[in-house]
């Protein structure tokens, strides 16, 4: 076979997994500036919004649904729904950040924490909206931000790509992101980072016993058990690991499966050969924070694995390519598998 003829394959593949095509619905991408949000419709349903509530200290897309409608979202802290953990203030929606950079804690920053306690911390503030684009299929939307640090200065520089798909069946969120230095600019070793998302209580591991886990500067959130009713979540890696297993492990992807309601739903989180740190590690926990991380070996072998930080400096900037799709489940592997194939192929191995 041609290498034409194997990408022309590959690529029907991952179209067969993902349900989406190049006849899809039609996607729109609307800013509402004054409202703090661009909303992104699918043949004129909701299916995410990109926002920066005064509240948050990022940008986030919240909520996301599937093609269904179904939320697969926490609602906490924007939007609480009954049932659902309300702790981790922090991780609202599906956001990119990260808990040690020179020293400064992006990740967990929220207005639940001390005022003096945040000015210590970092944020990430939207500047602009570069261009927006709604299509057949397909809508498109670029923006800026500035990671700032305490006392004002401007660390990075961060533009983001975003490229939202669907059909009747699918919904894909492909997010670039460029992140550009005035001088050396490093990440240090951690497990909180980078790319999150906080799903629906119905996407949480069922637990059986309550648990208590640290932030970057070591500060105990209790996280208790709840009724297990209706929590079906399950993760599966690329590496064929499940459940709790996963955690701190590296992979090429990440599968989070379950129910919401009378929906069957799998969350497929991509990452790209082409990233920094591939193949990430995967900070993903049963209570429903599902992020991907590469730069914490140290943090997630607990000690095993040395260190090592990643700097950007001023000239070249860093780029980190995923894919985030939302799929009627069952979970396929090999499904999976095409659309990471696809995934990498399209943005260049």
């Amino acid at each position: 076979m041609t290498t034409r003829g194997k990408r022309t394959t590959l690529a029907a593949l991952a179209t067969l997994a993902l349900g989406v095509c190049a006849e899809g619905a039609q996607v729109e991408v609307q800013p509402r500036p004054a409202d703090r949000r661009v909303d992104v419709l699918v043949d004129g349903k909701p299916f995410t919004s990109y926002a920066w509530p005064e509240r948050v200290s990022k940008p986030i897309l919240y909520p996301i649904r599937t093609a269904r409608g179904t939320v697969v979202t926490r609602g906490f802290p924007l939007d609480p729904r009954p049932g659902e953990r309300v702790d981790h203030t922090h991780q609202a929606g599906y956001w990119f950040t990260y808990g040690d950079v020179d020293g400064v804690d992006f990740w967990g920053n929220s207005d639940a924490i001390p005022e003096a306690e945040r000015a210590k911390m970092g944020v990430i503030r939207h500047r602009e909206i570069v261009a927006s684009r709604g299509g057949v299929g397909r809508g498109d939307l670029e923006v800026r931000a500035d990671w700032v640090m305490p006392g004002g200065a401007v660390a990075l520089e961060e533009t983001t790509r975003f490229s939202f798909r669907g059909d009747a069946l699918s919904r894909t969120i492909d997010r670039v992101t460029t992140l550009a230095a005035k001088g050396k600019v490093t990440f240090r070793d951690t497990k909180e980072g980078m790319l999150g998302i906080r799903v629906a209580r119905g996407l949480e591991q069922p637990a059986d016993q309550p648990d208590v886990f640290t932030d970057a500067s070591g500060k105990p959130t209790a996280v208790p058990v709840l009724d297990n009713t209706g929590v079906t979540g399950l993760y599966t890696s690329s590496e064929g690991l499940k459940g709790d297993a996963v955690w701190g492990t590296r992979a090429r992807w990440m599968a989070l499966s379950g129910r919401v309601g009378d929906e069957d739903v799998v969350l497929l989180l991509l990452d790209h050969p082409k990233n920094p740190g591939y193949p990430t590690y995967w900070h993903a926990r049963g209570y429903g924070l599902f992020a991907a991380n590469p730069f914490g070996p140290k943090a997630f072998s607990n000690g095993k694995e040395a260190e090592r930080p990643f700097s950007i400096a001023a000239g070249p900037p860093a780029v980190f390519r995923h894919r985030l799709a939302i799929l009627p489940g069952p979970f396929s592997e090999g499904k999976a598998e095409a659309a990471w194939r696809e995934f990498a192929a399209e943005y260049g191995k």
